[in-house]
């Protein structure tokens, strides 16, 4: 659920060989400077990341080889498929057995698609969730497999084993080659190399504009009043189905729906391939 900058350093070795014509031969050797993540980040600046106006971590980094060669930015997302009006429906934690069905029932209702994002373990714990999910026409998000929002913190390998064994074990539970198709950083603590890693295995990094902070359980009121209120922000809403009772989320979430709809409002999937543009 917020990156230092790429530096590229390229030393030249060229060297010439007088022969009989003369000819010279150049080599060029690129070498990637180690990413580093500066500072301290706590919560509050984490969660600036994942949002679009964040300091460096802003999560618009550059798309690196890995991921531009498969058309995936390693850039965090923000804006929708559907165009600058529509809205993303993005929901973390789960699945849950109690409260992912639920939140399927308020989608359904509204003919609304979401993104969710799946902690590996529960999506193995409960693939008969997770195939409804992909039934239902919603798409698939890596939330990692321990939800752990120190990540960012931790060395590169154990970043690279919690994004892709989660994405196995949900891959696995979804059946039928149902893809994930995003990566979302558990407290929005994103790094440069797990942003890397994600987008080289097809899943583009996916941050969020309103956070709802339903997790919380402020109650349904402010719920609702935290997406009417932020979603100039940008069209990424952040709920939960996961984490506990999320009661009140079900029901701001129906309420949040009719008021889309009666904005007008479309709802959507983040972007994968093309720029972000927010």
């Amino acid at each position: 659920m917020g990156f230092s900058a790429y530096t590229n350093k390229k030393g030249v070795r060229a060297g010439a060989a007088v022969v009989a014509s003369a000819v010279a031969v150049a080599a060029t050797v690129w070498g990637v400077a180690t990413l580093v993540e500066p500072g301290s980040a706590g919560a509050a600046s984490r969660q600036n990341a994942a949002q679009p106006n964040g300091t460096d971590k802003s999560g618009h980094g550059p798309a690196g080889r890995p991921g531009a060669q498969q058309g995936i930015p390693e850039g965090i997302a923000h804006s929708s498929e559907s165009g600058g009006n529509a809205v993303n429906i993005t929901i973390d934690d789960g699945p849950d057995p109690r409260w992912t069905p639920q939140v399927l029932d308020v989608l359904h209702k509204y003919d609304v698609k979401a993104t969710f994002c799946m902690v590996g373990p529960h999506a193995k714990a409960h693939p008969d969730l997770v195939k409804k999910v992909v039934a239902a026409g919603h798409r698939l998000c890596d939330h990692t497999m321990a939800h752990d929002t120190a990540m960012d913190k931790k060395p590169v390998d154990y970043q690279e084993r919690q994004i892709l064994d989660a994405k196995k074990l949900i891959e696995e539970a979804a059946g039928g080659g149902a893809k994930v198709e995003y990566y979302r950083a558990p407290g929005g603590a994103f790094t440069p190399d797990s942003r890397r890693i994600a987008a080289a295995n097809g899943m583009r990094p996916l941050g969020w504009n309103v956070d709802t902070k339903d997790f919380q359980k402020p109650g349904t009121a402010a719920i609702v009043d935290a997406v009417k209120r932020e979603i100039g922000n940008g069209p990424t809403v952040l709920f939960h189905d996961g984490g506990g009772n999320r009661a009140q989320t079900v029901e701001a979430l129906d309420r949040v729906l009719a008021w889309l709809r009666d904005q007008g409002r479309p709802t959507g999937f983040p972007v994968r391939t093309a720029p972000d543009t927010p």
